[in-house]
C-alpha cells in the first residue's frame, strides 16, 4: 500500500518530506535519506576495486563499468555502445543534428555538454589541465596530451611517403603539402586517416 502512496504522488505532485536542512521536499522518504547525503557528505558504497566510495549504489554501479568495460548502453542507428545513459542520449544527438547545449554568451550551440564546456573556456580563459612536469597549463586535455610529447620525446605521427615521424598531427599535415603540394594533402585526407605508429587509443 505504501508503495501505491508514493506512486500517487508523482501524479498529485505532493512531496511531504522535507530536508531540515535546505528544506527542500521530496515525494518519498528514501529520496530524502539520499539527499541528505549531500549534507553529511555519507557514501557507504565503496568499490572493492579501487575503494573509492559513493553516496548511491547506481553511482558504484556505473563506476564499476570503468574496471570492466561493460557497455550496455547501445545506439540503434550505429550500435556504437556506451557504459552510461547519458552517453547514449548525447551520441544520438549526432545523428539527429539536434544541438540542446547552448552558450549563454554568444548562443553557439552543440550536441553535447561537454564540447559546450571546452567552448566556454575561450570566454572565460580558464585553463584546467596542467603539465605535471612543467605546470604549464591548457583549456582541453588534447592541448595537454600534445605538449607533454615535447616532454617524452614520444612522435606518434608517421609520414606514410618519408617516415619521418611528428609529435602533433598538424605539424604532419603541414609536412605532406612540401611532397607534393597541398593537392597530396587533399588526396590523402580524403582517403584515409593519418598514419599513427602508437596503438594507445588515448594519445
Amino acid at each position: 500500500m505504501g508503495s501505491l502512496h508514493t506512486h500517487l504522488r508523482t501524479h498529485t505532485g505532493e512531496k511531504p518530506f522535507e530536508c531540515m536542512i535546505c528544506n527542500k521536499k521530496f515525494s518519498a522518504a528514501v529520496y530524502l535519506r539520499y539527499h541528505l547525503r549531500t549534507h553529511t557528505g555519507e557514501k557507504p558504497f565503496e568499490c572493492t576495486l579501487c575503494n573509492k566510495k559513493f553516496a548511491h549504489s547506481s553511482g558504484l554501479r556505473e563506476h564499476l563499468r570503468t574496471h570492466t568495460g561493460e557497455r550496455p548502453y547501445e545506439c540503434s542507428v550505429c550500435n556504437m555502445k556506451f557504459a552510461y545513459f547519458s552517453g547514449l542520449r548525447e551520441h544520438l544527438w549526432t545523428h539527429t543534428e539536434e544541438k540542446p547545449f547552448e552558450c549563454t554568451l554568444c548562443n553557439k550551440k552543440f550536441a553535447d555538454k561537454n564540447n559546450l564546456g571546452k567552448h566556454l573556456r575561450a570566454h572565460t580563459g580558464e585553463r584546467p589541465f596542467e603539465c605535471i612536469v612543467c605546470n604549464m597549463k591548457f583549456a582541453n586535455s588534447n592541448g595537454l596530451r600534445a605538449h607533454h610529447r615535447t616532454h617524452t620525446g614520444e612522435r606518434p605521427f608517421k609520414c606514410t611517403i618519408c617516415n619521418k615521424k611528428f609529435n602533433r598531427a598538424d605539424h604532419l599535415r603541414r609536412h605532406l603539402s612540401t611532397h607534393s603540394g597541398e593537392s597530396l594533402l587533399s588526396e590523402i585526407s580524403a582517403k584515409e586517416p593519418l598514419e599513427r605508429t602508437s596503438p594507445d587509443p588515448h594519445v
